[in-house]
């Protein structure tokens, strides 16, 4: 059966997201008929920081999928399964509530959207915010600006890879992968440190699918100027993306 280009080949793409989501994106754009290969640009490793005990929270604030699996990885889930979650963003919360979390609520949406949502449900601390070694806002500061105390614990580090593969850094070199999908502002800027070497031609040439501006800041500032933008931080809205730019490179 023919896919949404009719059977037409499209171009190839790079994703560069974490697993096991990079794998999720490449089988999402399989389905559309996009070529891709994942290639994740940072590695979760869990940290064995001290966890707080659970009794005395209201809440669990999630503004990642890899917390829940850090807590899993150490055994820890079941001690705060009686939480309610506020999760930044749907995926998120659906990883939640697929490790048994029983009330969870998605921001759909980025930090301030979460933040936003635990005003309106006048929401009374203090809540648990597992994340992180390196987080791209500070959360705990914008509750606290609500009166709402986080206690926070990072029990897991992104860790850059050394390298991308010599195959990959050459098909982005002569455009045979001719875009890459970005889901974090660090990833995009470690991606900038792996393609240092690029010339201006090749950056050019490279379209940037970005969930946020704020992902895209970094590859602007190292003169990728081929930048679109999800309507919406979320997967669905990048999938989207990826299909028009798709279109538009491959052509009637």
């Amino acid at each position: 059966m023919a896919g949404p280009m009719g059977g037409q080949r499209m171009i190839r793409m790079l994703v560069t997201r974490p697993e096991p989501d990079g794998q999720s994106t490449l089988a999402r754009l399989a389905a559309l008929d996009i070529t891709a290969v994942s290639v994740p640009l940072m590695v979760r490793q869990t940290l064995q920081a001290s966890l707080p005990p659970a009794n005395g929270f209201t809440a669990m604030v999630l503004t990642s999928a890899n917390a829940v699996r850090a807590l899993a990885e150490r055994g820890a889930l079941e001690h705060y399964l009686h939480l309610p979650v506020f999760a930044v963003g749907d995926r998120t919360a659906r990883e939640a509530e697929e490790a048994g979390f029983g009330r969870v609520s998605s921001a759909a949406g980025a930090l301030q959207d979460l933040v936003n949502a635990m005003a309106i449900s006048r929401m009374q601390g203090p809540v648990f915010y597992p994340t992180g070694k390196h987080q791209s806002g500070d959360l705990a500061q914008a509750l606290a600006s609500l009166g709402i105390m986080a206690v926070t614990a990072r029990i897991y580090d992104m860790v850059p890879v050394a390298a991308l593969p010599d195959d990959v850094l050459a098909e982005l070199g002569d455009g045979r992968i001719a875009a890459a999908l970005f889901y974090s502002r660090r990833t995009a800027e470690i991606f900038t440190a792996l393609v240092a070497h690029f010339d201006k031609g090749q950056r050019r040439r490279l379209a940037m699918l970005c969930l946020s501006e704020t992902i895209a800041e970094p590859l602007l500032e190292n003169h990728f100027n081929r930048i679109s933008l999800a309507d919406r931080p979320d997967e669905d809205a990048m999938l989207a993306l990826a299909l028009a730019v798709a279109r538009e490179q491959t052509g009637p």
